[in-house]
């Protein structure tokens, strides 16, 4: 296919505008759906792609022989897409009111970042009934627990209040998560 689209290439650098139809035809189907892919809008893809098509054919006489076109070419619609998005307004404004609502405007369109009441005190609950089983744990293993999971410490620092061997720090942190574990059950 390359030698082909080489040789028409060559064609149209001698004048034979005819021959970029071939060359059109070639690509417009997936230069067509790359657009599409890129900016999400039928008309603006279809568009894109034939600018691109239109400004290779006039900067043909830059084209590189020893690459391929395609390449070039995808390259020229792809920076085309790219310059269409970066200028593209948005379709809306946040201060802007919503169609149908009395007084509602995008900003209360918005998913809120804090938890609804519901998901709120499951999750006390749930942080409630963590903390009741690490008070179950033995006093080695809570220890631990309390320290990597609470506290947030560093297996070194920990090693280094407990007086006992990174070792073993790891390893109480190891059981007493998977006691933890067996506690919780399917929570």
């Amino acid at each position: 296919m390359d030698t082909l689209i080489h040789k028409r290439i060559k064609q149209v650098l001698k004048g034979d505008q005819n021959a970029y139809s071939d060359i059109v035809n070639s690509y417009q189907h997936s230069l067509y759906h790359v657009c599409y892919r890129i900016v999400g809008n039928q008309q603006e893809a279809e568009d894109i792609a034939q600018e691109a098509f239109v400004r290779a054919y006039i900067n043909l006489h830059t084209f590189d022989p020893k690459r391929k076109f395609s390449t070039w070419l995808f390259r020229i619609a792809t920076n085309l897409c790219i310059d269409r998005l970066r200028k593209k307004k948005p379709d809306y404004y946040l201060d802007a009111e919503v169609p149908g609502t009395e007084g509602l405007d995008m900003y209360s369109q918005i998913a809120s970042e804090e938890r609804l009441p519901d998901e709120e005190v499951e999750r006390m609950e749930l942080k409630e009934r963590i903390h009741y089983e690490i008070g179950r744990l033995p006093e080695k293993y809570r220890t631990v627990v309390i320290l990597k999971y609470i506290e947030e410490l560093p297996l070194q620092e920990i090693s280094d209040i407990l007086e006992i061997p990174l070792g073993t720090v790891k390893t109480r942190v190891h059981r007493g998560r998977e006691a933890l574990r067996k506690q919780l059950g399917d929570v």
